[in-house]
Parts: C-alpha cells; sequence; structure tokens
C-alpha cells in the first residue's frame, strides 16, 4: 500500500471522527450486497483510483459487481455505505508516516493505541469490519526477536478493545525488497508470530499477496498454512504492481479458488495500478479472474 496523503493534523482527523458519526446517524441494518457469483467478496482498493469522484467510484464497482471498497479515511466512510458498499478496510488516522511508525516501537505505542481507541467505536457504528495498523520500519537496537515482542505487547493492549466492538485490527505485511526499505514485517512467519502471541480473534494479517510474493513466494502454500492468521487479503501483478492478467507470474483464478477452498469468509481486495487507458477495464477483468 502506498502512503496515505498528509494534510491534516491528527487532532483534525479525531474530530472529523466524532462528526460523521453525529451527521450521519446509521441506517437500520441492511444486507450487504456480497457478489452472487463466486465464493469470494470482492473489494477494491480506492487509491489507484483517486481521478474518479468517490460516487462515481462506487456506482461503477457496484455495477461490475464488487461488494466494498478498501482503504478509506472516515470522512469517506458514508458516501460508500449510502451507495450500498461495505468499507472493507478503514484507516484509523490520517497523518505522517503512516507505515513506518508501527507496533514494532514501543515509542509508537501511546500514538498508535490512542488512534485505535477514537477508530475501533467509530468503525462499528459504520460497519465497517476491518482497521489497518502497520508492524513498522526498523529502528536501531529492535532486532526481529525485540519487535515480535513489542507488536504482541502492543496489540494485546487494543485486541480486548476490538473484541468489545467486534472490529479486526489487520496488520500488514509489506515488501522491503522493492516498494518498502526497512519495513520490520516483511515475512509471512513474523506476522504469524506476532498472531500467535497476540491470540485474539480480533487482531489478524492482511496478507498482501503481491508483497508476499516477492519477498517469499510460495503463496498457495503459505495461506493454507496459516490462514487462522489472516483477516483480509489484498492482490497485485508481480512485478509491477499491475493488472493480476496473464501479463504477470502468479495465477491468481488459482490462489482465489485456494482462499475460497478454505471457506474463507473475508474480503480480497485488488490494489493494483491499471496500465490501461480505461483503469475499469482492468477492474472488471481482476473481477472475474477472481470469481471461482
Amino acid at each position: 500500500m502506498p502512503e496515505p496523503r498528509q494534510f491534516v493534523t491528527r487532532r483534525c482527523v479525531l474530530g472529523a471522527l466524532g462528526a460523521v458519526a453525529a451527521i450521519h446517524p446509521l441506517p437500520p441494518a441492511v444486507a450487504n450486497p456480497v457478489v452472487s457469483t463466486g465464493r469470494l467478496k470482492q473489494s477494491v482498493c480506492r487509491w489507484a483510483y483517486g481521478s474518479t469522484p468517490l460516487p462515481d467510484f462506487c456506482r461503477r464497482i457496484k455495477e461490475m459487481g464488487f461488494s466494498a471498497i478498501d482503504l478509506l479515511f472516515v470522512e469517506e466512510w458514508p458516501i460508500v455505505r449510502d451507495a450500498g458498499l461495505t468499507v472493507s478496510m478503514g484507516y484509523p488516522s490520517r497523518r505522517d508516516k503512516f507505515i513506518a511508525t508501527g507496533f514494532n516501537d514501543p515509542a509508537n505505542h501511546p500514538l498508535l493505541l490512542r488512534e485505535m481507541e477514537s477508530a475501533l467505536p467509530l468503525a462499528a457504528a459504520a460497519r465497517v469490519p476491518n482497521v489497518i495498523a502497520m508492524f513498522g520500519n526498523r529502528v536501531p537496537g529492535i532486532d526481529d526477536e525485540a519487535a515480535v515482542a513489542n507488536c504482541a505487547g502492543g496489540l494485546s493492549r487494543i485486541a480486548p478493545l476490538a473484541e468489545k466492538y467486534g472490529v479486526t485490527i489487520c496488520v500488514e505485511l509489506l515488501n522491503s525488497k522493492v516498494n518498502h526499505p526497512g519495513y520490520q514485517g516483511d515475512h509471512t512467519a513474523f506476522g504469524v508470530e506476532v498472531m500467535k502471541r497476540v491470540n485474539s480473534p480480533r487482531v489478524k494479517l492482511l496478507y498482501d499477496i503481491y508483497h508476499m510474493q516477492i519477498m517469499e513466494g510460495d503463496v498457495i502454500r503459505t495461506i493454507r498454512d496459516n490462514l487462522q492468521w489472516i483477516g483480509h487479503f489484498h492482490t497485485g501483478g508481480v512485478p509491477g504492481r499491475h493488472e493480476i492478467n496473464g501479463s504477470q507470474e502468479l495465477n491468481y483464478h488459482a490462489i482465489a479458488a485456494a482462499i475460497a477452498d478454505l471457506n474463507y469468509q473475508g474480503y480480497i481486495a485488488h490494489e493494483f495500478q491499471p496500465t490501461r487507458a480505461d483503469p475499469f477495464v482492468s477492474l472488471e477483468e481482476a473481477f472475474t479472474i477472481c470469481t471461482v
């Protein structure tokens, strides 16, 4: 994932969170618009389509059969909800160095815990099932063993609140080879060890298939062996993070089938940058590839 756009302070974000909850009361519960074909709920990461106004984007992807949009800030949640879609992954805040500032460093815990304490109840009220978090960039003096312990310690402190509100904190695995040099949570084993220590149904991994293919490959076997610790998926073509079709090295139809065969109930969100003049052609193609 890219860094969120930075232009407001934490105080402004928390104010916006409260304002959204007050101005946009939740309507009566309705059935989620689950995709009628296939066994997976497919979502789209918003950032790659930012040139399309969000209401128009909602309309276009809903027509394709998508049920949700990923990686949205709190002020965007009502727009998606009003369009009859789900926000499948929300940001807890909008601030600088979101990816680098993670749970691996105890110095970050006060900030990260405050953000989650504010965001989790609002996500529950808006029926946003997942909120994203980061392991963070490496810090001198904190090796992987210490980082695992630090991440587990910080996430264990917020896990009871996530369980109370029924919102899952998804901590993302990213590659440190190409896109995010220095990121510490760059292998599945690191993330799984943190999840085992936290051992909460509401703290899971965001397994980004693109990133983990770059770092370690063997994605289907890894997913099968570790699904209990995974709460969310992202896609992207390797190399380049473009379309997930035959132009790249992964067989996404087989990966999607393997995930569906495990009776996975969460979302698989497409996070690639289309190369076609009409990006929605690529998005519709991705939807077809992952309909199994």
